[in-house]
């Protein structure tokens, strides 16, 4: 007769076989912009059972969970030599979010996780937790994580007081991680922070969201770009305002870079995330935007809401009624996949194509900022659609 512990080990082993190798179904598109799929690409559920159980049948004879993992969400992502990689942000039971590399033949399923963690190095002054990579691969050669550090705000007695700055490493092979300093710039705070790809005017260019503190923008009128001199140490002396906040939006009280921008020949295409305030609490939504090629600081295109936005199952979580990305991966044929969490629990993917993003971004009208002149919009829609039915 088999023990407790082997015939716990033998099911819970075949559930998670199952879960890597479940088939992802494509849905079917009502907006044309891209297409969701039936599940999930990473949960807390796809980390491996050597992180999770200790598999001594003497030490754990019930074949208990001994280090549980809450969820799989914010995942940075990269190609690399036709393999797609998340280096998704892992939160413990204990609530401590940690890296981890995943990988995928097909992007859309059969995402498995590495054996183990990804060891990132501390600075001086150690980080409490750390989460949500964003990964771009410059043109120095090196593959940067710039992501969110937090520390317990030590002029708070507080201890929901934080205080968020922007951890920078770099790697060749998502394996081994330098750190660097943590970056410098005028803001007391900063959080989203993503390397743009590209030097401009010879130097490295950050896309950054300035805030007051932990939770809110406050002055911070939305992403800013900053120019450093170097990486080692990176230090942005001034942020120009690339995509402002504004009053009645998806981008009220805050917004923020989602990856890396996508180089098209109109322009550079940005994913971001925008937060208005609700009677249930904050919202968070996906939108795109468009900056020119030359400037990356001047603001091209600006379609109006989101671009994706919680729906079903993805509303409810951890933090319900959230959808947030910081993974994009653009590949050489066109194709796109974003990686978009939902209510920090699980991780998403939507596919598209660079042609659909920019029809998208150039084509969709900017939000007119009122009710009158958004219902002049729509009637405009409707006219122009009615005098072509009766052609």
């Amino acid at each position: 007769m088999p023990t407790l512990f082997e015939e716990r080990y033998e099911t819970i082993n075949r559930k998670y076989e199952a879960l890597i190798n479940r088939k992802n179904e494509k849905l079917f598109s009502d907006n044309g912009i891209y297409e969701r799929y039936a599940y999930p690409v990473l949960t807390g559920d796809h980390a491996p059972l050597i992180w999770r159980y200790d598999l001594n049948p003497e030490t754990n004879p019930f074949f208990m969970e001994r280090l549980g993992v809450n969820a799989a969400f914010n995942s940075g992502a990269i190609e690399i030599d036709g393999t797609f990689y998340l280096v998704a942000r892992m939160e413990g039971n204990d609530r401590k979010s940690f890296f981890a590399v995943a990988e995928s033949k097909s992007g859309v399923d059969g995402f498995r996780l590495w054996d183990k963690p990804v060891v990132m190095p501390e600075t001086e002054e150690p980080d409490t937790n750390v989460y949500d990579m964003r990964l771009t691969k410059h043109e120095d050669g090196w593959i940067y994580g710039v992501f969110c550090t937090e520390r317990k705000d030590p002029n708070s007695s507080d201890l929901s007081s934080a205080v968020a700055q922007a951890g920078i490493a770099r790697t060749k092979d998502l394996k081994t991680w330098e750190r660097l300093p943590d970056l410098k710039s005028p803001s007391a705070q900063q959080r989203n922070v993503v390397l743009h790809p590209e030097f401009v005017n010879g130097k490295y260019a950050f896309y950054t969201r300035p805030q007051d503190s932990f939770i809110d923008a406050g002055s911070g009128g939305g992403i800013g770009l900053g120019l450093s001199k170097s990486m080692n140490p990176a230090v942005v002396e001034e942020e120009t305002i690339v995509d402002y906040r504004a009053y009645h939006t998806i981008k009220e009280v805050k917004n923020g870079q989602g990856s890396a921008p996508i180089k098209t020949p109109q322009g550079w295409l940005h994913i971001a995330h925008g937060v208005r305030n609700t009677a249930a609490g904050l919202r968070y939504v996906v939108y795109a935007f468009m900056t020119d090629l030359e400037h990356p600081e001047k603001l091209t295109h600006s379609p109006g809401g989101h671009l994706i936005a919680p729906v079903g199952e993805e509303r409810v979580g951890d933090v319900s009624n959230v959808a947030f990305i910081n993974g994009v991966i653009a590949r050489d044929n066109g194709d796109v996949y974003l990686y978009y969490a939902s209510s920090d629990t699980r991780l998403h993917v939507a596919t598209t194509t660079v042609d659909r993003l920019v029809d998208y971004v150039i084509n969709t009208p900017e939000d007119p900022l009122r009710s009158y002149a958004c219902v002049q919009q729509r009637i405009e829609l409707v006219e122009k659609n009615v005098t072509y039915l009766n052609k």
